[in-house]
């Protein structure tokens, strides 16, 4: 039983990482589970115990035929479920006028600078103010722009 209980809590693991990953992928931050909930019985410290139960727990929530196994419905539904609250979470957080609603002016970048700009920057590479189709297309494999990227040219 406890093999089982560890197999399914890594299996919740990994699965939660992966949708975490995901979500890191497109630029979503990764949410952690709060202290209070992982130190089950309040002692101030987690035990590996606790840590393979929350796990399990997780992967049961998915679970929603109980059949022991997360199908891709389950799945889907999990991470839709958590789109969801995020989504709720930055509509409260920048909904300046409080209507439910972000109207463009509220998603602009705050504190950060000029967002556009710095990618159309990055991505004119000769600085021409135009972005031509090599630019752009190199822009999308990770390789261009006069900042560097993944595999950026060196121009020592």
């Amino acid at each position: 039983m406890k093999s089982t209980v560890l197999i399914a809590a890594i299996a919740a693991g990994l699965t939660l990482v992966a949708l975490d990953a995901s979500a890191e992928g497109r630029g979503g931050p990764r949410e952690k589970p709060a202290f209070a909930i992982l130190d089950a019985d309040g002692n101030g410290s987690i035990t590996m115990e606790e840590l393979e139960n929350a796990g399990a727990a997780r992967f049961a929530a998915m679970d929603t035929d109980g059949n022991g196994g997360i199908s891709a419905a389950e799945l889907a539904a999990a991470h839709e479920a958590k789109m969801a609250t995020r989504t709720a979470k930055m509509i409260e957080r920048m909904d300046e006028n409080g209507d439910g609603e972000l109207q463009a002016d509220e998603m602009k970048p705050r504190d950060r600078g000029n967002n556009a700009e710095r990618m159309f920057d990055h991505m004119d590479e000769n600085e021409d103010g135009a972005i031509s189709q090599d630019e752009y297309d190199a822009a999308g494999e990770g390789r261009g722009g006069r900042h560097g990227g993944k595999g950026g040219r060196d121009r020592g």
